[in-house]
């Protein structure tokens, strides 16, 4: 006789390795498919795949082959990087793909759950791909690269798209398309974090231990140059900073001013007390990022990574509506954090923003 371990439904849960944000925002999800009485099986490359076997060590996981995109310094040139990588991506996408079918018959897999990784679907069984990008930015090929993402899309038995239906929302055109026939269902936003932890009221009232924080992410060469150009900036900063570098490493570096605290990294548990404990956050625009702070009430300071045209697009939207301001990295200054007076941060922006999971998982049934 079986126990009740091996009678749970294995589901594949993959996000793309391209910064930590796909990763990020598949917690809650592996949390609830446990908490539903599915077992996770984790498959990813890189940072993403270390930091959910960080978060999950007991749950089974594989590496998946990498799509090993590469950044550029000049933001202005990843377009044109990305259409030079375009094979060697194809070809990855066609390798995870015959990899995703082995692991389907080897773990008897009822269900996949793809975070933008275009290879991670079965027709075998139900494939559900998550994205808040209907529409994919890229200047004046977006009509182009638009319609690759869907068509992409329309080989998935769902779409799951991690934002509010409506005007109200926090992604914009990204998220939004009428026009398309794919089968898209919004879940609302989705984070790590949990505004319902013991003493959250008391921790925004009370006076901030920081009053800014640094939350780095991204790909590389582009992460480590913002640090570069913060660090530089906060050299002489006469109040408390929190900076949270954002990689995996045991390499410490050290700077001269005393109030700022340096951390390579933090898991979730103490990251979400330390956004809570300050009253700024500086980070990417990046959309994962965005949902994290969203649900925590926050006020922030965007910089969106150079060539990224959905975080630039991301930035200038929250501007639009008074709740975050941005600016270039290129142009960025101390003094700018002053803007956050005038906005409103994401104070109050939604009463309730809980995903109904149980329905969702119909799929899988």
């Amino acid at each position: 006789m079986k126990n009740n371990f091996e009678t749970k439904k294995r589901i594949i849960i993959a996000p793309l390795n391209w910064g930590l944000g796909h990763a990020t925002r598949c917690i809650p999800i592996i949390n609830t498919l446990i908490n539903h009485g599915f077992e996770p099986v984790i498959c990813s490359d890189g940072d993403a795949l270390l930091l959910l076997q960080k978060e999950f060590s007991k749950l089974k996981s594989y590496k998946l082959p990498s799509y090993d995109i590469q950044y550029t310094k000049n933001g202005n040139l990843l377009k044109y990087r990305l259409l030079l990588d375009s094979v060697k991506i194809i070809n990855a996408i066609k390798k995870e793909q015959l990899f995703i079918e082995k692991i389907v018959q080897k773990e008897n897999i009822k269900g996949i759950i793809s975070d933008n990784r275009f290879g991670v679907r079965s027709n075998k069984i139900p494939s559900v791909y998550i994205t808040h990008q209907i529409n994919v930015l890229s200047g004046s090929t977006s009509f182009i690269t638009s319609k690759v993402h869907q068509s992409i899309i329309a080989k998935f038995d769902e779409c799951w798209v991690p934002d509010y239906k409506g005007e109200n929302n926090l992604a914009g055109e990204l998220s939004h398309n009428n026009k398309t026939d794919i089968r898209i269902k919004y879940i609302n936003p989705i984070s790590r974090f949990n505004r319902e932890i013991p003493a959250y009221t008391e921790m925004i009232n009370n006076v901030k231990e920081y009053d800014v924080m640094v939350l780095l992410s991204g790909p590389e060469p582009q992460r480590g140059l913002l640090e570069e150009k913060l660090l530089n900036k906060l050299k002489s900063h006469p109040k408390k900073v929190i900076f949270i570098r954002g990689i995996f490493s045991d390499e410490e570096i050290s700077i001269s001013n005393k109030n700022i605290k340096i951390v390579n990294f933090m898991m979730k548990k103490d990251l979400q007390k330390a956004i809570l404990e300050s009253k700024i956050i500086i980070a990417r625009s990046g959309y994962s990022t965005i949902m994290d702070l969203e649900s925590l009430n926050t006020k922030a300071f965007f910089i969106p990574t150079p060539g990224q045209y959905e975080q630039e697009y991301l930035a200038q939207y929250l501007e639009k509506q008074k709740i975050a301001p941005f600016a270039s990295q290129k142009n960025f200054k101390i003094n700018m954090l002053n803007k956050t007076e005038n906005y409103t941060g994401f104070f109050n922006k939604k009463i309730s923003n809980e995903v109904d999971f149980s329905t969702l998982f119909d799929v899988f049934k």
